[in-house]
This record gives C-alpha cells, structure tokens and sequence, in this order.
C-alpha cells in the first residue's frame, strides 16, 4: 500500500474519529482506524463497537491495500505535518509516514483483525433536514442521563409517528426531561421508538457540515445514519424507554411569562452561592416579582430579583438551578413560560409562542 494525501484533508477525518477510538487498552484493535486504499475509492473506518464510523478519503493512491494504523499517534505526526503526507506500508505489521525530509515508522495491525462493519437489515429509511436534526439534538441531549443505572436514559429516544407524520426527539434523567417534535418531509410506514446512545448522538453532529441532509435507515439493533459520503452506524440501547407523555404536566394552571437572558443571569448569580452537588435555589413568585435566593451553612446566602408577567397566587418552589439553566440556554425565544401547579409538581418550560418544544423539571424540597 502506497498513497499521498493532503496534510488538511486526511487532519480533518482523523480529528472526526478521534472520540471514536477506543482509549483504553481493552482491545487494541480499537484504537486503531481501518484504512482501505483502492484506486476507485479510499475511505478509512473507526469504531468502538457501539459507534462505526465509514467516511471517504480524497488520496493518490500508487499501490492499493489495508492496514489497520494507530489512530491517535498517527493524528498526532499529521497534526505537525508540513506539505503532503505520504503512506506506505512495509508489511501488515509496520508503515512509513513521511513529509518533507520527516519520516516516522509506526507500527500497525493486521486489517484482518479489524471488527467487521455491522449488517443492518433493510428498514424503512427517513429523511430530515440537517439543521433539523442538529437542532433537535442540540435541544435535548442535555437533559440525556450520562451513566443512570437505568440504561435506557443514557440516550435520546427517536419517536416516529406515521399517524401525524412526525419525529419527536426526547432526553430525560428522571429528574428533567426535553422533548422537540418536528414534521417529517417522507412518509413512514410504522410507529418507530428506537434509542440512540447519548455519546453516538454528541458525535453525529460533527459531520453535519457536510451535507444539507441526511438520511436515516432503522433496523432492529442498528441505525444507520448517512450524511453526504459519510456512514454512521449506532447500536441502539436495547430496552424500554420511559412513557415520557406522561411525564408531561397537561393542567398547570399558575403561569409566568418572563426574559429569558434575564433570568439566566439571575440564576448564574444566584447559584453561585449555592451548595455544589445540589445546586439548590428557591424561587419565590409574586405577582409582577420573582424572587431567588439560595444559602449554604459553610459559605452564606444570596438573593436577586427580577420583574415577571404573572397574576396567580404566591408560589414557593426549590429547583436545581443547574436543571433551568441547562434547559433555558437550550432555549432561543426572547421570552419563556413557566407553567406551574404547586411546590411539588413538575413545572413545565415553553418558549413564548412555540408548542414543539417542551422541558419539564421536577422541584425540590428546600
């Protein structure tokens, strides 16, 4: 095997696969990338046996063939590179790498050694926009539980409904929860819940410069993603996901209307005084006024207000501050409502004039 590419083209899809690599030295097949080089087409391929990832390579290749190249060091001499790089392997067991009048030797694996990419049975495939997608799973994933024991919520669940043709995309942790439906451009067969790893879902978003679309093919274990000339296949999270419709408040009748940057920037403060695991704030309502304050026994207290359109009773509840913040810096709209029914019912955030995103946050005592 033989080829030369550009320092900035094969830097940019070694960057793409770098939090795909698998770090630890379980398997040290699974830091390496498979290079494939053929004359017709050359692409390299990285997994960590829950995400794969298949993306062309531009190259001039003089001799075809496949070695399976440390991903992390070889991102590491490209990163210093200067010009064209060169590959060439000697045997299945070590490459030369050279630029200008630099050379390096590193040694690889046998392509034979590489996990095989997963088969996908034919399933029904559905297109969405780029920046549709992006945004849904930008406005949701924080909300996604990172290592719950309940391992269905570390993922975000993909809800197609053919009946009002639309795409729902959830996170929660059981103690937040965000949800963005959107319409779909192509019809669907099925009702389809699948659940897609939290870490899978983070790095699709890392190609969607490439493409205005990307399209979605749903098997029973996998779900293939392709974007442009670029594959991206995820084992999904086998399980059941929480009824998350339920989770929904549907008659909190107290609501507040109020800025959202302004509140932001209330909370920020506010929580500064905070206790650290909890991130504890009460919120007390008024009419017009919304007061927080928070107090930690080892540090002291703090306490802002801020003006708000409300003309319900008077309302105490205690939050997490780090939940409103997480789901408010998610938000775009000038202007949010809180829906509220009492201290211990989850309270439900909506952007002002917008019913496709919703985010509930359970209350805490304080």
């Amino acid at each position: 095997m033989k080829l030369t590419i550009a320092k900035d083209e094969i830097q940019e899809k070694l960057s793409n696969i770098q939090n795909i690599v698998e770090k630890r030295n379980t398997m040290p097949i699974l830091s390496h990338f498979l290079l494939d080089a053929g004359k017709k087409e050359t692409h390299i391929v990285a997994t960590d046996l829950q995400i794969a990832i298949k993306e062309p390579l531009k190259a001039n290749v003089q001799s075809e063939g496949k070695l399976c190249i440390p991903a992390r060091k070889l991102f590491e001499i490209v990163r210093e590179a200067e010009g064209d790089i060169t590959i060439e392997s000697e045997d299945e067991q070590w490459i030369k790498v050279s630029f200008g009048k630099s050379r390096f030797r590193l040694a690889c694996l046998a392509s034979a050694e590489f996990p095989a990419w997963p088969g996908i049975e034919t399933g029904e495939e559905v297109k969405l926009g780029i920046d549709t997608l992006s945004e849904m799973i930008e406005k949701t994933i924080y909300a996604a539980g990172e290592t719950d024991t309940r391992y269905t919520l570390n993922g975000l669940l993909f809800h197609i409904r053919p009946a009002d043709k639309t795409i729902t995309i959830v996170g929660t942790d059981g103690h937040r929860l965000a949800l963005l439906s959107k319409g779909l451009e192509s019809n669907v067969g099925e009702e389809k819940k699948v659940i897609v790893p939290r870490k899978a879902a983070a790095e699709l978003r890392r190609f969607f410069g490439s493409s205005e679309s990307v399209s979605a093919v749903m098997g029973k274990n996998h779900l293939l993603f392709r974007i442009g000339d670029v594959q991206f296949l995820v084992r999904l999270i086998e399980g059941t996901y929480p009824n998350y419709e339920q989770v929904i408040p549907p008659s909190n009748e107290k609501k507040m209307t109020i800025h959202r940057e302004g509140l932001l920037r209330t909370l920020r403060r506010v929580s500064i005084m905070s206790k650290e695991r909890s991130n504890a704030v009460k919120v007390d309502i008024t009419q017009g006024s919304l007061a927080i304050s928070s107090s930690n026994p080892d540090l002291g207290e703090a306490r802002d207000e801020i003006s708000v359109e409300y003309a319900g009773e008077d309302l105490s509840v205690g939050f997490n501050a780090r939940y409103l913040m997480d789901a408010l810096g998610a938000m775009t709209a000038e202007k949010v409502v809180f829906a509220l029914q009492d201290s211990l019912s989850p309270t439900l955030l909506k952007e002002e004039g917008n019913d496709e995103y919703k985010c509930v946050v359970m209350p805490m005592r304080i």
